[in-house]
């Protein structure tokens, strides 16, 4: 199966690690692909399950939070202000 994707976009904590799973099942070249995560708004004062996940194992090609202190805290995380 052939699938030409060159940037994903995940805001949900519960299906960016399913995606990635599914992606890899499928055998797309993840190299290929330009991954996003945006963590919720929410999190204030630490990242969600899945946002520590993919920060931890830097599967996300880049890792937003909408809060500067979580940037202090997590200095790979980009703080780009309140993005949704």
């Amino acid at each position: 199966m052939w699938l030409e994707v060159f940037q994903i976009l995940c805001d949900d904590p519960g299906t960016s690690c399913l995606f990635h799973l599914w992606l890899q099942l499928l055998g797309v070249r993840w190299s290929s692909i330009f991954f996003l995560y945006v963590e919720n708004v929410a999190r204030v004062k630490k990242l969600s399950l899945s946002g520590f996940m993919h920060y931890k194992l830097r599967t996300a090609d880049q890792l937003f939070v909408q809060w500067p202190q979580l940037q202090n805290k997590y200095p790979r995380a980009h703080y780009a202000g309140s993005l949704m």
